[in-house]
């Protein structure tokens, strides 16, 4: 099935945003003062749990070029991410869906059986005692993607670049540089599980050999992030990823597949074992 392409593919670009972190790191940034403290309050902000939508679009060395868009409400948690390749290789649609406490990923190529779906069951669970699990997964679609703004406070260049509108908001534009080690200094001093997620989500990175991020954030006057970009070069070509905030705290409402179109991988394990 290509689901395993094109949404668990896509799953890792996903990651260099959806993993995030916490909080904004500690107090060793440099750049301009008054960017950094704006900085700090979107990525504040970022923690406050608000259902949202937003879009993704441009470029992984591994995929190339990408575009998503993904819709996260809080109560109920519920989650869409939808993903596509353009071009190459793994070029195809896939989407993962978090309903109900269950998680579904899928494809725009049916699988063998005839079906565009695989149910994997609860996030992070393992099924029927078997080590496959969907934590990783789990992860990506539960988290706010703004909180990887934080990054930016960790550049000595970061300064003040203007004003744009997004989407409609006026927002202030910031930007800055920095590497992966040193993002990953800026956090030494936060509790124990920001700098978790804080390297969880640089793994990321560091994977597609990427050890250096040029960030751009535009912040509206509320310090919500309204859009991030990512840039830099990894072992296998360019990276640049921006994620735009479409609207926050709007109802999210996330249908569960077609039951007919879907294969409960729950049950074809426990087959397989049998």
């Amino acid at each position: 099935m290509r689901s395993s392409v094109g949404v668990l593919g896509l799953s890792g670009l996903s990651a260099l945003f959806v993993a995030g972190c916490g909080a904004v790191g500690g107090s060793e940034t440099g750049g301009d003062s008054g960017a950094a403290a704006a900085v700090t309050r979107a990525a504040e902000k970022a923690e406050q749990p608000v259902s949202l939508r937003y879009r993704m679009t441009g470029r992984t060395p591994e995929e190339g070029r990408i575009k998503a868009e993904a819709a996260l409400g809080t109560e109920p948690p519920v989650m869409s991410l939808k993903s596509t390749v353009l071009s190459g290789r793994d070029q195809g649609t896939g989407e993962i869906r978090l309903v109900g406490g269950v998680l579904y990923v899928g494809s725009d190529e049916a699988n063998e059986d005839g079906k565009h779906w695989v149910r994997f069951g609860a996030p992070g669970t393992a099924l029927k005692g078997l080590k496959v699990g969907t934590g990783t997964a789990g992860d990506k679609v539960r988290e706010n993607p703004s909180h990887e703004s934080g990054f930016l406070a960790a550049a000595d260049d970061l300064k003040k670049a203007g004003t744009d509108t997004v989407e409609g908001v006026r927002t202030t534009h910031y930007t800055g540089t920095a590497t992966v080690d040193d993002i990953r200094a800026s956090y030494k001093d936060d509790d124990r599980s920001v700098r978790q997620r804080t390297e969880k989500s640089l793994a990321q990175y560091e994977k597609l050999g990427v050890d250096e991020l040029t960030m751009d954030l535009w912040v509206d006057a509320e310090d919500r992030t309204r859009q991030l970009r990512m840039r830099g070069f990894g072992r296998h070509g360019e990276l640049d990823l921006t994620i735009t905030f479409l609207d926050f705290g709007k109802p999210v409402t996330v249908q569960a597949p077609p039951a007919s179109d879907t294969l409960d991988m729950a049950e074809e394990l426990k087959k397989a074992r049998d």
